[in-house]
């Protein structure tokens, strides 16, 4: 059992809680939840996935059900072989399926090129170094709201795994106008013991149910990155519960903390799904949790509330 997960079980047992994150209610009766795997085989009815589990999975298609593979495609056209987040209410129905979506969120290194763009990104210490490339059909929206394809600035969009290759389709949140090493401080109106916290929710590729937090003791993590955030965050253990709520579609469940999210960290922007939420990203969640809490994949956020208590 790795460290984080001794960490949660003891939490539970002391505070007499479930160790297992409680799951989302879509308000109607029924749950939302999420899977992920390879597809086995698909029709306009049936999906079959093999799980990252190893499992084999059979989930009937819903008829209203859509598919996205950088783009909107027909849910028969997802490729087998694909890799493939889905979401699903009340357990086997698929109303949501993304295709070889990947998120490239990092520090700029280098680009080189004159109409594909190839893009080095520092993505932190945990996750290392990823090579992207900006394809000449999606450089200008990315453009538009990435000006700055320099070494020190950050990058973050929303992309497409094709041939081992990640091509950046959609850009992910406007560009901040600082170098990464020049996060701006937590506004005066934040304060670190409030019982919940606003801000912005983002997702990862990580697949592990949970979230990468930013304060993170430099001890706990061995991340000289972290404790990081112009959102004025308190700090957390590996192995904290924190309690999180979609505003936009009011879905909440328990998240455990198991990542160091010391690259979402800093980035002090905001999400406007629903309303503007406060600068800054509060949770960087893995992508099944995302999904889970009604979070669209291609849209990149949603405004969130974090209780700490």
């Amino acid at each position: 059992m790795a460290m984080h997960e001794r960490r949660r079980a003891l939490a539970a047992a002391v505070l007499g809680r479930d160790g297992e994150p409680a799951r989302t209610d879509t308000g109607d009766g029924g749950t939302l939840s999420a899977v992920s795997g390879v597809v086995l085989d698909i029709s306009p009815h049936l999906i079959i996935i093999e799980t990252d589990e190893a499992a084999e999975e059979r989930l009937v298609i819903a008829p209203w059900a859509t598919a996205w593979r950088g783009g909107n495609v027909a849910v028969a056209d997802v490729p087998i072989g694909s890799r493939v987040i889905i979401r699903t209410r009340s357990g086997k129905v698929v109303d949501r399926i993304w295709s070889d979506i990947t998120r490239l969120t990092g520090i700029i290194l280098a680009v080189t090129g004159r109409t594909d763009l190839a893009v080095q990104l520092d993505c932190g210490p945990h996750r290392g170094r990823r090579s992207v490339v900006i394809p000449y059909r999606s450089s200008g929206r990315i453009r538009v709201r990435y000006p700055r394809l320099e070494p020190g600035y950050l990058f973050d969009a929303i992309g497409l795994v094709e041939d081992g290759t990640a091509l950046a389709q959609l850009p992910a949140t406007s560009q901040p106008p600082y170098r990464a090493t020049a996060v701006p401080p937590p506004s005066p109106t934040y304060g670190g013991s409030q019982a919940t916290i606003s801000g912005t929710a983002v997702w990862s590729d990580f697949t592990d149910r949970g979230a990468a937090y930013p304060m993170l003791e430099r001890s706990d993590t061995g991340c000289d990155d972290s404790g990081i955030s112009c959102a004025g965050l308190p700090y957390l253990a590996l192995g904290s519960v924190a309690h999180v709520r979609n505003a936009c579609t009011g879905l909440g469940t328990e998240v455990p903390i198991v990542a160091c999210g010391c690259v979402a960290g800093r980035f002090c922007d905001r999400c406007v799904e629903c309303g503007t939420s406060p600068r800054g990203r509060i949770l960087e969640l893995s992508a099944i949790s995302y999904v889970e809490l009604g979070g669209d994949l291609t849209k990149g956020c949603f405004n969130a509330r974090m209780g700490v208590t």
